[in-house]
């Protein structure tokens, strides 16, 4: 993976930042805990200027972010709606419960989506309810670029100081990554049981 990273930065320069940081939200393996870094590593030795980098990570990753975003407008919250109907049983999600977290969504979305994209594992599902709950696209782009960029810049600042060590980026913020994801999986079960158990009571 390494490898073929470098070889494609190095191909095509800030076009290659662009377009792996674009893959990335696409296809999560490719980790931008490793893309950014070495970006950093290469405005360290020279070959890289550190603003256009910066640039072009943050371009590519908003790209990224508009195909879950218009899947997000496609799959609307009715029909979500009739899937928990439908589904939902297996999981004890109902309609309702679609609509109070959208409507939590609606008061919250702009944080929702800022904060969003500055935790790894969430960054790229953020953009899927902004979708669904119509969210102003210039909103969604603002707000989407404000976390990103910090995300962005952090990483690079990262590679840029590590040196040859770059990959140390990746080795400390991929558990993170598991961390929040599980953590997710873990409350979304526990609020499943919670609920279970006021049903029964």
């Amino acid at each position: 993976m390494a490898e073929w990273i470098v070889n494609l930065m190095n191909t095509l320069g800030y076009g290659g930042i662009a377009l792996l940081m674009f893959l990335e939200n696409l296809f999560p393996p490719i980790p931008s805990e490793l893309i950014m870094p070495l970006a950093g590593f290469t405005v360290a030795q020279g070959k890289m200027q550190l603003i256009p980098a910066i640039a072009a990570g943050v371009f590519g990753t908003i790209l990224g972010a508009f195909p879950w975003y218009y899947l997000g407008v496609i799959f609307e919250q009715q029909r979500l709606e009739k899937l928990a109907d439908k589904y939902g049983k297996w999981v004890t999600i109902s309609s309702t419960d679609v609509r109070k977290a959208n409507h939590w969504f609606g008061r919250h979305g702009t944080k929702a989506v800022f904060f969003g994209r500055l935790v790894p594992g969430i960054r790229t599902i953020i953009s899927l309810p902004a979708g669904m709950n119509r969210m102003p696209l210039i909103t969604f782009v603002i707000y989407s670029t404000l976390g990103t960029t910090l995300w962005i810049v952090f990483l690079t600042l990262a590679g840029y100081l590590l040196g040859e060590n770059y990959k140390l980026v990746e080795d400390y913020i991929g558990p993170i990554s598991k961390i929040a994801l599980l953590s997710v999986i873990f409350g979304f079960i526990i609020w499943i049981i919670r609920k279970n158990l006021r049903q029964r009571n």
